[in-house]
């Protein structure tokens, strides 16, 4: 949250990408021009609308026709193997594919098509996921990475890049 908040600016037209419990986009959108959230998760969903933020229950971009100056995405980055999946909701929000990457990977192909001129990302990554693989993806999807803040947790370091379109 701290990186999210660091980089915003009032003028700001926001868009948090699996939202969850709503406490991000809530402190952000006192201080942006607009924020919108969306998850795939109706849980979630119900649970940032009850805290007063506009809310869209989607699957990443699916629906999404707007662009936005700030996106930011805590996503599912999880090395989880197909036996250890189950059908709950949480599943949603930690299951990121074998290699950790696969949320990952699909955000990225659509992110250049949500940012205005000049707009940015921030993507949460792990150190499980292989951040130097999430680098080359965003490279082939014509987006630049640079490492902004890391954190050492337990038994993984995780890392906010913020990307941006490739000119």
């Amino acid at each position: 949250m701290q990186a999210a908040i660091k980089e915003a600016r009032p003028e700001d037209h926001v868009l948090e990408v699996g939202c969850g419990s709503g406490l991000v986009s809530l402190e952000l959108a006192r201080q942006v021009e607009s924020l919108v959230a969306l998850d795939i998760n109706p849980h979630a969903v119900r649970a940032t609308r009850e805290r007063g933020v506009e809310v869209i229950r989607s699957d990443l971009f699916e629906g999404i026709r707007g662009k936005f100056d700030l996106i930011i995405f805590n996503p599912p980055y999880l090395p989880t193997k197909q036996a250890e999946r189950s059908d709950q909701w949480i599943n949603y929000a930690l299951d990121g594919g074998e290699s950790g990457r696969e949320t990952i990977g699909r955000f990225l192909l659509d992110l250049a098509e949500h940012l205005r001129p000049g707009g940015r990302a921030l993507l949460l990554i792990s150190s499980l996921s292989g951040p130097e693989e999430v680098e080359m993806m965003a490279g082939d999807a014509g987006l630049i990475t640079e490492r902004v803040a890391s954190k050492g947790c337990f038994f993984e370091k995780l890392m906010v890049l913020r990307i941006t379109v490739r000119n």
